[in-house]
């Protein structure tokens, strides 16, 4: 069984999925590390004194106990810290670097029996892509897949929950020892390739000298604190056995009381303390909600959402302008917390339906091969009259490294040229002159093609030009007709037209080939 895995190693858990050429994505489980409910590794390792080789790993660590002692042997949280000079070293001088690099390692060979992937695709915190790109080359450099890619966290998170190429996100990440929240804006959108993931290895040849541009997401504000889950766990602990000592066992039975949360109003777990009779555990949603506002919960989220949206309001992005927010992590599932986001981002849309595995299935969405997809080799424009200038201007609809067939729509309003006007003329043409080398695909296979920086020349096609009736006559500087551009699995580029005055639709019509 081939096709390509996907690993989103977390700094709570660490998600594997699966897809095969001709099959639907799904998550793996991974015995003996993964849990059955939801299928997911808990990022931990444990240390043994006298070994570094066979550390215990995700759920082994939870069945051991282990999970919440304060012990330098137990690594936890490693991800956030990979690639920083500050970093600390834990057990027997293991790095943040070495943890990852263990976990990933022990991940790929106790994939199932007979999965054999011609494709590992990987990701990256955005703000730490390049040095996180360069640890995870080093850390793949010996396993035995012919092909390696990268995609971004915030952009693999959008796609898998449904969001177009150039949207803007706000991604709450609420994890189990941090909080992060982040205004993104992802790769695509009128006039730019969508984003794909980045090769990194192909045929088991290294890309990385093929000068690919780092496509990822622009992070427009940034917002977080050391506080997360366990913290919950801890409060809870200290609510409802104020006399105990905050040992590992009843931090887990804690934990368990807040997973139960997020789908009844009561919760109710039996606790074994040491050397006492088990003792019952019950909390309320409503008690809950009123412990997070005791602790601070809620106005340390509120501070952290002002300071990302003042920096998208310097941006020119105001809330209103968002297109999504995406709350990811387990935490996020909260009932408080979901109260919260629906309170704080009025009108705003919440993708919060896949939160733990979105960013492993948005990472096989937007890994190249999976689906059957070509790029364009050469871009195409439309010429348009701009109202501002007089005068007519190449307009980009798709661009060199664009993925066809395309997903979404491209859309553009019209106007008219001149007084009287009774037809619209399209005239397309292909961008000349492009050398700036990058990595594209044709057929799934990479090809280095090169082309320029800043606006291109533009060869009109020789075909003449469709045109577009309008009845009655348009207006000099009237909107006249929306466009819907988009390219079939034949290559070929097809409109659908409506007139914003009659009505009236046309198409789809095929325009021609694109190369």
């Amino acid at each position: 069984m081939q096709g390509t895995v996907a690993i989103d190693l977390g700094s709570t858990t660490t998600v594997v999925a699966h897809q095969a050429p001709a099959g639907t994505p799904e998550l793996l489980a991974v015995p003996p590390y993964s849990l059955a409910s939801p299928v997911v590794v808990p990022s931990l390792l444990w240390f043994h004194h006298d070994s570094q080789s066979r550390p215990l790993i995700g759920r082994q660590v939870l069945e051991a106990g282990l999970a919440h002692q304060d012990d330098p042997r137990l690594q936890r949280d490693f991800k956030r810290r990979i690639g920083s000079a500050a970093a600390s070293r834990g057990a027997g001088g293991v790095s943040p670097e070495q943890a990852g690099r263990l976990l990933l390692h022990h991940l790929w060979r106790a994939l199932p029996a007979g999965l054999e992937p011609r494709r590992l695709v990987l990701t990256a915190p955005v703000e730490a892509y390049r040095g996180y790109r360069q640890w995870l080359l080093q850390v793949c450099s010996d396993l035995e897949v012919p092909e390696l890619a990268l995609v971004d966290e915030p952009t693999a998170a959008a796609i898998g929950a449904g969001l177009p190429a150039g949207s803007t996100v706000l991604v709450l990440d609420l994890g189990g020892g941090t909080i992060d929240l982040s205004l993104v804006q992802l790769e695509g959108g009128e006039g730019r390739a969508a984003p794909i993931a980045q090769l990194l290895r192909f045929a088991g040849r290294n890309l990385h000298d093929s000068r690919q541009q780092l496509r990822c997401a622009r992070v427009i504000g940034k917002a977080g604190v050391a506080l997360g889950g366990r913290d919950i766990d801890r409060w809870i602990a200290a609510l409802l056995c104020p006399d105990q000592a905050t040992s590992g066992p009843l931090l887990e039975a804690c934990e368990r009381l807040k997973c139960q949360l997020s789908e009844q109003s009561e919760a109710l777990v039996v606790w074994s303390p040491p050397q006492a009779p088990p003792r019952e555990l019950r909390l309320s949603r409503a008690a809950l909600d009123d412990l997070l506002h005791a602790c601070g919960l809620i106005e340390q989220l509120d501070a952290l959402l002002a300071e990302v949206l003042a920096a998208g309001r310097s941006a020119g992005i105001s809330l209103e302008r968002i297109t999504a927010v995406l709350p990811v992590g387990g935490t996020s599932q909260l009932p408080t917390i979901r109260d919260w986001v629906r309170q704080r981002c009025t009108n705003v849309p919440i993708r919060d339906q896949r939160p733990v595995e979105a960013v492993a299935l948005g990472a096989l969405a937007l890994t190249p091969g999976v689906q059957v997809k070509d790029v364009l080799a050469r871009g195409v424009s439309l010429r348009c009259w701009e109202q501002r200038s007089g005068r007519h201007h190449w307009h980009p609809l798709f661009v060199a490294g664009q993925s066809w067939p395309t997903d979404q729509p491209l859309e553009l309003v019209l106007a008219c040229s001149c007084d009287g006007q009774q037809a619209l003329e399209l005239v397309l043409g292909d961008p000349l002159d492009e050398r700036r080398r990058e990595v594209v695909f044709e057929a799934g296979l990479p090809v280095l093609r090169s082309r320029d920086a800043g606006a291109a020349r533009v060869q009109p096609w020789a075909q003449r030009p469709v045109a577009l009736p309008m009845n009655p006559p348009g207006q000099r500087g009237q909107d006249r007709l929306r466009l819907q551009f988009r390219i079939d699995a034949d290559s070929q580029l097809l409109v659908e037209a409506t007139d914003l005055l009659s009505g009236e639709r046309r198409g789809p019509m095929r325009l021609g080939a694109v190369r």
